[in-house]
């Protein structure tokens, strides 16, 4: 890890990662709010009725009005609750979730302001390992706040995302493998450079397909999103939540959309690269990444509105005895074919 430092700190001053940083997080408080107000207008037209239309122009300051209300409703926590955990739980998720963020390549080494500069805030040699370092830590937002509310269903609610975590983030791993075994890199920049010729997405097909699923799962999207159950839970792990710490999961969980848009983008829709590599200009490269995460974004949405919900029964086996056993054949075939045609 000091050796992986050591060479980022060889051409970028400290003073440029700290730009970076604050860029970063600049670009998650402002993309949350523009998902958001993209899941509602598309949700409308796939529904047929009106999506926001009232607050500023074309509905456009909805969820800016949604985030003033619930960061200026009152505070208030169950009397069973256990004080620290229940304030603790929610900034797990959200600071994960940056964390994961942070390494999603937007393009390559570029000149500016005289600086060599990477359009990623780190090139880690264990991408893919640093990613499943903090999904296992976001786990811990998601259980403690459950269990800290002192509630039954928020506790059951806990429960079901601790097991739906664990059986997909297992699908999720083995599907990155491929990619892994045909790039000969962990680092996710490497992976995309790799892919001059072709996207990972033909070859790894099979592999984007359970990442795809499994992604869904990770982000409690529908219809994996048992852990929240409004039917069953009346809410799940964040029952007991409001004013800002409900806001706290609510930006978590589509910051995680993001991510997860990112990393698909990076490992099998060949990151900033085009059909052909046409050369375009530095600065075009995050606008091709940011186009690419807005098809998946897109995708989440559309079946948001399209799948019902599965049954608790029917999402664990899909897990265990569809999606596992394809990703780990999914694993041995591309290694086997690496290993002949190398």
């Amino acid at each position: 890890m000091s050796a992986v430092l050591a060479a980022v700190n060889f051409y970028e001053p400290w003073w440029m990662q700290v730009a970076k940083a604050i860029v970063i997080f600049v670009l998650v408080l402002s993309a949350v709010p523009l998902v958001l107000i993209l899941e509602r207008k598309l949700l409308g037209r796939f529904q047929s009725r009106y999506g926001p239309n009232r607050v500023g122009p074309y509905g456009l300051l909805q969820p800016l009005a949604d985030i003033v209300k619930l960061l200026t409703k009152e505070q208030s926590r169950p009397t069973t609750a256990v004080g620290f955990l229940y304030a603790v739980a929610p900034l797990i998720s959200i600071l994960t979730a940056v964390a994961a963020f942070a390494i999603v390549p937007f393009g390559d080494v570029h000149d500016i302001f005289g600086t060599r500069t990477g359009l990623y805030g780190a090139d880690l040699s264990i991408g893919p390992l640093y990613l499943f370092a903090f999904g296992a830590i976001a786990f811990y937002g998601l259980m403690l706040g459950g269990w800290a509310s002192g509630s039954k269903y928020s506790f059951l609610g806990a429960m079901r995302a601790a097991g739906q975590l664990i059986s997909y983030e297992v699908a999720l791993g083995l599907s990155l493998l491929g990619v892994v075994f045909t790039a000969g890199s962990l680092s996710l920049v490497d992976i995309v450079n790799a892919q001059q010729g072709l996207w990972y997405v033909v070859p790894q097909a099979v592999g984007f397909l359970v990442f795809l699923i499994a992604g869904f799962a990770e982000t409690n999207r529908t219809p994996f999103d048992l852990p929240e159950a409004d039917a069953e839970l009346v809410q799940g792990y964040m029952t007991e939540y409001g004013a800002g710490r409900f806001a706290s999961y609510y930006f978590a969980e589509y910051m995680n959309i993001l991510v997860i848009s990112g990393v698909a983008t990076t490992l099998f829709l060949g990151g900033w690269l085009l059909p052909g590599n046409p050369g375009l200009p530095g600065w075009a490269d995050p606008l091709i990444v940011v186009a690419k995460m807005l098809i998946f974004v897109v995708l989440f949405i559309w079946i948001r509105a399209t799948l019902p919900r599965l049954r608790y029964d029917q999402l664990m086996s899909f897990g265990w005895k569809i999606l596992l056993p394809v990703a780990t054949l999914n694993a041995l075939v591309t290694a086997i074919v690496v290993v002949v045609t190398h």
